[in-house]
C-alpha cells in the first residue's frame, strides 16, 4: 500500500510557489533562503516534531530531461539523417517537460499516522511553518491545524520509497537505541582489559548511569547527528 509501511508512513508534497517578487528576490529563492536559515539536524524547527523519523525539503526549479539522444537505435538513426535536414536533427533531441511552477517539495518519513503528525506538527513549529509555505499558493487559506493538515493531502502525492534506517518502533525508543548503542561502544572502548570483578561493578554503575528503560532521559536529541563527549 502506498505511503505505508507497518508503523511507518511516508509524506511527499510537491506545493507550489507562486510567481512574485519579495524585495527583488523571486519567491521561490526567497523561500529557499529561509530554508537555508532554518538550521540542521538538532537546530532544525523539525527537531521539535513528534515521531519524525527523516526528512527533506528542497525547492525543484523544473524537471530534467526524460531521455538523452543517441541512446537508442532510433536516436542514432537520426543522428545520421540530420546530416540531410536539420528537421531529423530536431527530431533527435530528447523530450522535454516542463513545470508550470516551482514547488516547495517536502518528504518525511514519520510514526504513527499523519493527521495526529500534521497537528502535531502545526502545534510544535505553526509559526516557522507559516514562514516558509507563506509564499505557497492557496496557504493563505490555512489558518489552524485543520486547514494545515487538508492543504498538505492537496498537495501530497503517493510514495513508495521509506527510510531504511528506521526499526518501525516509535521515535523515543529510536534515540534511545542510538543514544544506548553509542554509550555501550564507549564503555567497551575504556574498560579493555579489567579483571571481572571490577569489571562488574563499572558495569552494574554504567546501567544505573544510562538507564535503559527511561526514554525519556538520558537518550539522543532529536535530529542529532553526532556522538556527545558526555552521557
Amino acid at each position: 500500500m502506498g505511503n505505508v509501511s507497518n508503523n511507518a508512513y511516508a509524506i511527499t508534497c510537491l506545493c507550489p510557489i507562486q510567481k512574485g517578487h519579495i524585495g527583488g528576490t523571486a519567491y521561490s529563492d526567497e523561500v529557499r533562503r529561509r530554508l537555508q536559515d532554518w538550521g540542521l539536524n538538532e537546530m532544525s524547527p523539525m527537531a521539535k516534531v513528534p515521531q519524525t523519523y527523516l526528512c527533506r525539503y528542497f525547492v525543484l526549479d523544473d524537471v530534467y530531461y526524460e531521455s538523452l539522444p543517441g541512446t537508442d537505435f532510433g536516436g542514432t538513426w537520426y543522428d545520421f539523417l540530420s546530416i540531410f535536414s536539420d528537421r531529423f536533427r530536431r527530431a533527435a533531441l530528447p523530450e522535454e517537460d516542463h513545470l508550470q511552477s516551482k514547488y516547495l517539495v517536502w518528504c518525511c518519513n514519520i510514526h504513527g499516522d499523519p493527521d495526529t503528525y500534521l497537528r502535531g506538527m502545526w502545534n510544535a513549529i505553526s509559526d516557522d511553518i507559516r514562514h516558509l509555505w507563506g509564499f505557497c499558493y492557496g496557504f493563505e487559506h490555512v489558518s489552524d491545524a485543520d486547514s494545515f493538515i487538508a492543504y498538505i493531502k492537496k498537495c501530497q502525492l503517493t510514495a513508495s520509497l521509506f527510510f531504511v534506517g528506521s526499526n518501525d518502533e516509535p521515535l523515543p525508543e529510536q534515540l534511545k537505541g542510538l543514544y544506548l548503542k553509542q554509550e555501550f561502544s564507549r564503555f567497551v572502548t575504556e574498560h579493555q582489559g579489567l579483571p571481572a570483578a571490577e569489571l562488574q561493578q563499572v558495569y552494574h554503575a554504567f546501567i544505573q548511569r544510562v538507564n535503559p528503560t527511561n526514554l525519556q532521559e538520558p537518550t539522543w536529541l532529536p535530529g542529532q547527528s553526532t556522538l556527545q563527549t558526555q552521557s
